[in-house]
């Protein structure tokens, strides 16, 4: 059996485990209804709402090479807001003092704000190895 394969089998094997072991956990919930309620709204606004929006800004905004660079950062993007807005969009409060330590609002502006300049720069770095290899590739 090659490398691969038995790689492949034993993070499937993991994966089946730790799906039971959430499944355990979940169950274990004094309101179990209310995580898959959640769960289940997480997968329609990631499914239903970021995935088509991501592909069709990635469509529209990139060429043909930077897409894929330009949809992961959406996605990124896309998910720590989503990730972030329940806990910023709550009125008053938080009934958990520990819920809400930190300025979320700030904190999402600065992750926002590293995403764009990382996938800036990684863009940068491609054009300029696609200007240098066509460079040497007109020198030969």
């Amino acid at each position: 059996m090659r490398t691969v394969s038995v790689l492949r089998y034993g993070l499937g094997v993991l994966g089946v485990a730790l799906v039971g072991l959430g499944a355990w956990l979940v169950v274990d919930q004094p309101d179990p209804l209310g995580v898959f309620v959640w769960l289940a709204g997480a997968l329609v606004l990631h499914d239903g709402i970021l995935a088509p929006l991501v592909l069709a800004v990635g469509l529209l905004l990139a060429g043909r090479r930077r897409r894929g660079l330009l949809r992961g950062a959406l996605l990124v993007a896309g998910s720590v807001v989503l990730v972030t807005l329940p806990l910023l969009a709550r009125p008053g409060a938080p009934p958990n003092p520990s819920a809400l330590p930190l300025p979320y609002g700030r904190n999402l502006a600065i992750v926002l704000a590293a995403v764009t300049v990382v996938t800036g720069v990684l863009i940068a770095v491609r054009r300029w190895r696609e200007r240098r290899q066509g460079r040497a590739a007109a020198d030969d």
